[in-house]
């Protein structure tokens, strides 16, 4: 695994930036996809992906930063200001709603349908992302005996020599499989909320099961818990909140709303 993919002039290509930007990319074109097919309005998904990039990216780097506190005092540029290590995938998650929440208050549509838009893409964008963990060797795993292990040799944050647990292509292979089963819940229902909550939900157990084999822990602890399994467990519960009320009392995609804005 090599993160410096090549160099032309002054010009770097990384492997984490490229499947960052080959994630986005995909996310936009899913999105853009999905929304003609559904009805929805595809002009909103160029503003929309702005706004959960934008606010994922920020709210990523300011939990990490809060995990980090002392050791931001010490040397705040290396983690402010560094693009090449200091996020948190929550973050991002959180960040994203938030973003989500201020676009969609702006275009006066509904958050939901925009939030199950987005759920497979986001999914499909975290697995090309977990790639470029990879690539770069963070989020890497617990030192193992198994066979079932990769090694370093290069990496700047993982230990190099050393048989670890393959946290990244398995969050990656997770991460896919779970956009392909929101596809799935999308095309079986058309209850407002479903593919959110399920995407909360899916991601939030299979995170914190796999937190227990990660062994980068400068993340920071709550309790016996990682930052991550803690957050986890808000996430978790309300998903199955918003899937409860999509179940029950939950409205088809596409209201008076949505079409009003439109009009």
């Amino acid at each position: 695994m090599h993160n410096i993919l090549f160099t032309i002039g002054p010009v770097t290509v990384y492997g984490y930036g490229l499947m960052i930007a080959i994630g986005i990319i995909s996310a936009y074109f899913m999105a853009e996809y999905r929304a003609k097919r559904l009805g929805l309005n595809s002009d909103m998904v160029f503003p929309l992906v702005i706004y959960l990039v934008a606010f994922g990216f920020l709210f990523s780097k300011l939990l990490y930063c809060a995990t980090q506190i002392p050791v931001l005092l010490s040397d705040p540029q290396a983690y402010v200001l560094s693009i090449k290590s200091g996020w948190v995938i929550y973050g991002g998650i959180l960040g994203g709603i938030f973003g989500g929440w201020l676009c969609c208050r702006h275009y006066k549509v509904s958050l939901l349908d925009y939030l199950d838009l987005a759920a497979p893409s986001c999914a499909l964008a975290q697995g090309f992302g977990r790639i470029g963990c990879l690539l770069a060797g963070c989020c890497y795993g617990i030192e193992t005996s198994s066979p079932f292990h990769i090694v370093f040799h290069t990496s700047e944050y993982a230990p190099n020599g050393i048989p670890l647990f393959p946290t990244e292509p398995v969050s990656s292979v997770l991460d896919f499989l779970n956009c392909l089963l929101l596809l799935l819940v999308a095309r079986r229902t058309d209850k407002r909320g479903a593919v959110a909550g399920t995407f909360l939900t899916t991601y939030s157990a299979g995170r914190f099961i796999l937190e227990f084999f990660r062994g980068d822990l400068i993340r920071g602890k709550v309790g016996i818990l990682t930052t991550s399994q803690f957050i986890g467990i808000f996430t978790f519960i309300a998903g199955i909140l918003i899937l409860a009320w999509s179940t029950k009392r939950g409205v088809k995609r596409g209201t008076a709303v949505h079409r009003r804005a439109e009009a």
